[in-house]
């Protein structure tokens, strides 16, 4: 079983059986998912607060779109999407993960009130480990076989893939030790898509319970996924019944983490699946309010 928790810079944060929500903004013009729809700051920070008035427990802000085989901006150019950002968002005492795997805009980040480094390079660059100590922030290790921004679909890369990624993650959490930062600081995330075709994602999915014995928290970015989209034949923006399948088949054990673009959906798959998996009893004068039993007339 996973761990409940892991530390940040005001403490221990606890993932009992309800999973954490972790609700995306991208700050990118190329997102992959939402094409760059938000276009300033302020439409940036106005998602951020509806995301978490719709559940999110904290907010991951990346300035890099994942969409590969393009070349990688200067990080420069992601420090000044990402910094405001986070001031912003911590300014308004809104939990900030910053999705980076670069020290130049890690440190920044971290500066500015980020408290989760969110590495998709399988931690490329150690010194964003050392980084995070030196904040006693945490730190999100993936695991992928690919440099940043490349893809690779191949059906031979591995014998046992959730092999290869249990022996990955056990890795890059020795060389985050290494560098200072502390396994009860580290969350791992078996890297859904990432060097991975959609029935390598799927294997590893299935097999969650070889990861969960690495001890740590997990995070499970299965949002608008690739292979949501191989298994449905759909587009990113209209996945959202495929995600949320994935998410309750795999959410089960406390300590797992859900990145999710969709908040308000997934809170009310959850609050429902609590209710009938008998976890949250519903009260027995409980009666449905009257202003929500229809459609208002014109809408």
């Amino acid at each position: 079983m996973p761990s409940r928790s892991f530390l940040v810079p005001g403490g221990a944060v606890e993932i009992g059986t309800r999973p954490l929500i972790m609700g995306i903004v991208n700050a990118s013009p190329n997102s992959f998912s939402d094409g760059g729809e938000l276009r300033t700051l302020e439409d940036r920070v106005e998602r951020a607060r509806r995301l978490v008035a719709d559940g999110a427990d904290l907010i991951d802000v990346g300035g890099q779109s994942g969409v590969t085989n393009e070349p990688e901006i200067p990080a420069e150019v992601e420090a000044e999407r990402v910094v405001p950002l986070v001031e912003a968002l911590v300014a308004e005492g809104i939990a900030v993960s910053v999705d980076t795997y670069r020290p130049q805009v890690a440190g920044p980040a971290l500066d500015a009130g980020a408290s989760i480094v969110n590495d998709v390079s399988g931690l490329l660059y150690p010194e964003v480990a050392a980084l995070c100590a030196r904040a006693g922030a945490a730190l999100v290790v993936m695991h992928t076989r690919t440099p940043p921004k490349v893809r690779r679909d191949d059906p031979e890369l591995y014998d046992d893939v959730t092999a290869d990624v249990v022996a990955f993650l056990r890795e890059r959490i020795a060389v985050a030790g290494e560098q200072g930062l502390g396994a009860e600081h580290v969350i791992v995330d078996p890297g859904p898509d990432f060097a991975k075709t959609p029935a390598q994602t799927v294997a590893v999915l299935r097999d969650l319970d070889r990861v969960d014995a690495l001890g740590r928290p997990v995070l499970l970015a299965l949002s608008r996924k690739d292979f949501i989209g191989a298994i449905t034949g759909r587009r990113p923006r209209e996945r959202l019944a495929g995600t949320l399948a994935a998410i309750a088949a795999l959410y089960g054990p406390p300590g797992r983490i859900l990145r999710v673009h969709d908040v308000a959906a997934v809170r009310d798959l959850l609050d429902v699946l609590a209710v009938l998996r008998g976890e949250v009893e519903l009260a027995p004068e409980t009666v449905l309010a009257e202003d929500l039993r229809r459609e208002p007339p014109g809408a």
